[in-house]
């Protein structure tokens, strides 16, 4: 169901490359509670033999390129724009294929990327990152567009497979088929009437639209800083629990 598979330049990782990122929407975000919060249980999950916190990976699902920037298929790419503006992290490295800013959100490190091989061979990147990072499954956030859910509502969950998208199977596949890791679904609703699919993730939002994609963002937004500081489940009990009563009554 899903397209756009695109043969992208191999590029050898270079952590001095510095690559300009698309520019964000621009969110009205006020500091968060959660990123005040002491990160002690999370952080002690975390941390490795010699007791260094292994970072969070935040991974965003997209296509290079202006021709792709506002569409549908790209709100993985925006939802990394959105935390990298409001954390303060920049994105000017390309390694493993991929568009890389490192930070922290309280005291939890933090790596987001944006893989440049276009959408069907996001695995590559994402492998090589998780593979090199030494980075546990449990610990890997993938961000994409998800055509079964309603439009700007998100699904946070911590396994699965693919559901037709991919992007998603690309990654699966370089991770030897391991699907335990978590995923933040991006609804971008059904195409209206008999269009196809493939024509309409490629389409551009209109102002409605972005106004409610801008309020799922600020969402996922929070969801992020939940997750590196308090874990997985508080933050998915934040995005869940509030939109299964929403979505019961559409």
């Amino acid at each position: 169901m899903r397209l756009l598979s695109g043969a992208s330049a191999s590029r050898i990782p270079c952590p001095l490359l510095s690559f300009a990122r698309a520019r964000p929407r621009c969110l009205p975000v006020p500091p968060s509670g959660t990123a005040c919060r002491a990160a002690s249980s999370s952080a002690a999950a975390a941390a490795g033999d010699g007791g260094a916190l292994k970072p969070w990976l935040f991974v965003g699902l997209g296509n290079p390129g202006k021709v792709y920037q506002g569409t549908r298929h790209n709100v993985g790419f925006e939802m990394i724009d959105v935390i990298a503006e409001a954390e303060g992290i920049s994105l000017s490295s390309m390694q493993f294929k991929a568009m890389v800013g490192k930070g922290r959100i309280g005291d939890a490190p933090i790596m987001l990327a944006k893989p440049q091989t276009f959408m069907n061979a996001s695995g590559e990147s994402v492998g090589q990152l998780v593979s090199y990072f030494k980075i546990p499954l449990n610990q890997v956030l993938v961000m994409y567009d998800d055509l079964d859910l309603p439009f700007a509502k998100l699904r946070l969950l911590p396994k699965g497979g693919h559901g037709g998208h991919n992007g998603m199977r690309s990654i699966i596949n370089h991770l030897k088929q391991n699907r335990d890791f978590p995923r933040l679904r991006i609804g971008i609703g059904r195409p209206p009437g008999k269009m196809d699919p493939a024509n309409f993730v490629l389409r551009p939002f209109n102002r409605k639209e972005q106004e409610e994609l801008d309020f799922a963002f600020h969402r996922g937004l929070e969801a992020v800083r939940i997750m590196a500081l308090e874990g997985f489940n508080k933050s998915a009990t934040y995005v869940n629990t509030a939109q299964s009563s929403e979505m019961l009554n559409r």
